[in-house]
């Protein structure tokens, strides 16, 4: 797909490594599913984890966006609870709430009982990667994975939290239960990137959705070390490792020197700031994910001046500054990926 055999010769990949390329690519974080039809209908009746543990699901999911928008990547179907849903924790995702633990983490003992996880709690994973990249092609397939501080806030509070209190309690109040959790998570997250790398993904991206809600030096202290170790045993595998949050205008710079390649930003950070924070590095990102509510020109004139700010990094990847909101209309989004596709500089 996209004109090329090789993945690792594909325009996102080159992007990622900051390497010359014929066009901006672009992909979509949540491409997979949330607003595309097909996928509502294949999701009918199917709870989100069983979806995520069937690989004929997740392989037609993933391709789903792929063929209906041309995007230059593929991101893996799945959720970053799943891993500790696949090692035996018992949690289930609500609709409408999110992903909620029937016993919140508290204690050394708690973190001990949470196994580490292998290839073999995860066959499904190796099966979809490996359908996905043969139907895939030339297109690469971004594998992924939660990063240890957004599923230690879900373990620690039993759920989504506004204000993460009891997680910060245990991490400035018990930093020995706090440690162990986070080293258990982030062994959890690298081999459940290890597998799906080892299967045939591309990329991996590192999801720290509640990151924002720390400051720079409590991250850099209590959180920064675990994902660092992370990206750095997906590193030797050598692919390029993007890594993203929400909300972390004051982090860029410390999650680009965590390990990454591609630095994610949202879109409440300019990106030309947003360049001068993560040094010599690609960004992923950042147009405001309503926008494709807004008439097309609206958009496209925005997408434009994303594109134009892109130019001074070392690499840039387009995509929105967060995951595709549902009630988008799939054609909108159709429309900006051939905007971004055919844009050229002057």
């Amino acid at each position: 797909m996209r004109g090329v055999s090789d993945p690792r010769q594909s325009v996102f990949v080159k992007a990622a490594r900051g390497e010359a390329v014929s066009h901006t690519p672009v992909w979509f974080m949540r491409q997979a599913g949330r607003s595309l039809p097909e996928y509502l209908r294949l999701r009918e009746g199917v709870a989100m984890l069983d979806a995520c543990q069937d690989a004929e699901l997740i392989t037609e999911i993933t391709l789903q966006p792929v063929r209906r928008y041309g995007v230059d990547a593929a991101i893996f179907f799945s959720d970053i609870v799943l891993p500790l849903k696949a090692v035996g924790v018992d949690l289930d995702i609500k609709p409408g709430v999110g992903p909620v633990v029937a016993e919140p983490v508290r204690t050394l003992a708690d973190v001990a009982a949470i196994p580490d996880l292998t290839a073999d709690h995860v066959p499904f994973i190796t099966e979809a990667v490996r359908s996905l990249t043969a139907e895939l092609g030339g297109t690469p397939l971004i594998g992924f994975a939660g990063a240890p501080f957004t599923v230690a806030s879900y373990l620690v509070e039993g759920g989504p939290s506004k204000d993460h209190a009891r997680t910060k309690a245990m991490m400035f109040g018990a930093p020995d239960v706090w440690d162990a959790l986070m080293r258990k998570i982030a062994g959890i997250a690298s081999a459940f990137l290890q597998v799906q790398v080892a299967a045939g993904a591309s990329a991996v991206q590192l999801f720290d959705s509640w990151a924002g809600a720390l400051t720079p030096a409590d991250y850099a202290t209590h959180v920064m070390p675990h994902s660092a170790r992370v990206l750095a045993e997906v590193g030797h595998l050598g692919v390029p490792r993007i890594h993203f949050g929400v909300g972390t205008a004051n982090l860029l710079d410390l999650m680009g020197e965590a390990g990454a390649d591609v630095v994610g930003v949202d879109w409440r950070t300019p990106l030309s700031r947003a360049i001068a924070s993560v040094g010599d590095r690609a960004v992923q990102g950042n147009l405001d994910p309503t926008l494709v509510f807004a008439p097309t020109e609206v958009m496209t004139q925005r997408a434009a001046e994303i594109l134009e700010a892109g130019r001074e990094a070392r690499g840039h990847v387009f995509n929105l500054g967060h995951g595709v909101i549902p009630a988008t209309d799939p054609d909108q989004l159709a429309r900006l990926t051939e905007f971004v596709q055919s844009y050229r500089w002057d």
